[in-house]
């Protein structure tokens, strides 16, 4: 058996392939709430009922889905030039940090000026958390998956320590957290009196800005002739690792505005447990998304539904939470598979 190329895989080739990896995650998913025992249509049902169910379900997967949007596409973007970026939570943690550090009275500001300062930091700090690593690959040639990752837990150290000393809260209780944000540094709501805030919108902004820079600027064809073949764009005259760089300080940004979006907009502190994993999720969610920007939104708010749905179909059906875990990881998984068929075919031989 071996992998042949297909040249033109067609439509119903491109989408059907990545319907069959969906169809097939939700039929695991039926599988285990059977293995649980209980009703695999019912734990389905209360699956997108606790997701959609409700003007206050609707609005908790818009939130939840609001920092997976920023990471998704801070992935997305890397993986493009194929600038294989695992380290988001650490550039979602910078991005945090020094929302923060500046966002806490440091700058008695209105929030017409403060806001977009803090913006700018999340966006600078995010984005030289991968200036290292991409300059260590194009340079050195040192594996970029290695440095960013372990980047994830330098800098959580980092913020542990800060949060257990200069940046407590002497106001805490003694629980490691710093104080809280300014009301100027706040995003405020969408609708009043539940948690959405506008930092969902900054994120379908950014969403069709990388659209709009991959697919209509100069830019965006260098990142796909990158990621495509880098012998053969340097060959065509284009500037590598100029290319690799750019891609890492934008990707690092998005994924540092997630963090100012998590302080800002929901948290108002910085804690050690700010992100439960949406660094890593976002690989999903891009992966998900086929890299494409738009495809992005459409994702995130699939995962977020996902794992809205499930803590809500858990207090109902008693299935454990962890389905959603085994079901993205199912998705992801199949997904792969699915876009290796999208291209190659298994052919005899």
């Amino acid at each position: 058996m071996r992998l042949e190329p297909v040249a033109d895989p067609g439509l119903s080739r491109t989408l059907g392939l990545p319907a069959i990896a969906l169809g097939g995650t939700v039929a695991i998913a039926m599988a285990l709430a059977l293995v649980a025992g209980s009703n695999p249509v019912a734990v389905l049902g209360l699956i997108v009922k606790g997701a959609v169910g409700s003007k206050f379900a609707l609005l908790e997967t818009l939130n939840r889905a609001t920092p997976l949007i920023f990471t998704g596409l801070a992935v997305a973007v890397a993986f493009r030039a194929k600038l294989w970026n695992i380290g988001a939570e650490a550039q979602l943690y910078m991005g945090a940090l020094l929302a923060v550090v500046l966002g806490t009275g440091l700058l008695p500001l209105p929030s017409v000026i403060l806001l977009p300062i803090l913006i700018a930091v999340a966006i600078v700090g995010g984005a030289l958390m991968l200036l290292g690593p991409a300059y260590l690959k194009t340079r050195l040639g040192v594996d970029e998956v290695v440095t960013t990752l372990l980047l994830n837990f330098v800098m959580i150290l980092f913020v542990s320590m800060l949060l257990e000393g200069p940046l407590k809260d002497p106001m805490g209780m003694g629980w490691p957290k710093s104080e809280r944000l300014v009301a100027e540094a706040r995003l405020p709501r969408i609708v009043d009196g539940l948690r959405l805030h506008w930092g969902f919108g900054l994120a379908l902004i950014c969403a069709v800005l990388v659209w709009v820079m991959q697919t209509r600027t100069t830019l965006g064809y260098e990142i796909r002739a990158v990621g495509l073949n880098q012998r053969a764009a340097a060959f065509a005259g284009i500037p590598v690792t100029k290319v690799v760089i750019k891609t890492a300080l934008i990707s690092g940004g998005l994924a540092g505005l997630a963090g100012f979006s998590e302080v800002a907009g929901l948290k108002g502190s910085l804690t050690l447990d700010l992100s439960p994993g949406f660094g890593y999720t976002g690989i999903i969610v891009a992966m998900l998304a086929l890299l494409n920007p738009l495809g992005v939104v459409v994702s995130a708010l699939f995962v977020a539904g996902i794992f809205v749905g499930a803590d809500s179909m858990s207090r109902a059906a008693a299935v454990p939470t962890y389905i959603a875990d085994i079901l993205l990881a199912s998705a992801l998984l199949l997904m792969v598979l699915a876009i290796m068929l999208t291209r190659f075919r298994v052919v005899r031989g």
